[in-house]
């Protein structure tokens, strides 16, 4: 063997080599757990927009309260120095601002509704039997994890609520009577 080949063998195959690969391997690893904790907050601040999301939800109902809607503006009231100006609720006529759900009554057609709304309404329209939120999470197609689910049972206990759904002992929702799915 000439002492070429010996000294490409050895630095192809040797030392070189292996502190080349070592500190590729270390990169990777590095990388990884960057990847991991970028995936990690990207989760956590998925998980805190969900909430944010139904917690907006809720106080929306919760201002439009059983007897109609509210509308939430702010008040040029003077206010002590150093103090925020507070919202306060204002009535309007029959729901609430912002509210995509609107009472179902009389000729009031499922395509009033927003398309996540309608998106319910046609996963139950196509059930012979009423669903838990999780149930109708997955048949939309999201992650069977709290937040989603927790956003649809919101969603359904507010259509619930203005005659669109019904809502079983068990928690499970159907369609109200005489309602059908697909913007009928």
């Amino acid at each position: 063997m000439s002492s070429w080949s010996w000294r490409f063998g050895d630095a192809v195959g040797g030392r070189f080599a292996g502190e080349e690969v070592t500190g590729s391997r270390q990169r990777v690893e590095v990388l990884r757990e960057k990847a991991d904790r970028v995936l990690a907050e990207l989760r956590d601040a998925e998980l805190f927009w969900e909430r944010f999301v139904t917690a907006r939800e809720v106080l929306v109902e919760v201002l439009a309260g059983p007897g109609g809607g509210v509308d939430v503006e702010e008040t040029a009231v003077p206010v002590a120095e150093n103090t925020v100006p507070t919202p306060t609720p204002t009535p309007t006529g029959g729901r609430a601002r912002g509210s995509v759900v609107p009472v179902r009554g009389e000729g009031v057609e499922v395509a009033v509704l927003s398309p996540d709304y309608q998106r319910i309404v046609g996963v139950l329209a196509a059930s012979p039997v009423a669903l838990a939120c999780g149930e109708i999470a997955s048949a939309l197609g999201l992650e069977r994890v709290s937040a989603k689910v927790e956003g649809v049972r919101s969603k359904a206990a507010r259509m619930a609520e203005r005659g669109w759904l019904v809502k079983e002992p068990s928690g499970r929702f159907t369609l109200a009577p005489g309602l059908r799915g697909g913007g009928s």
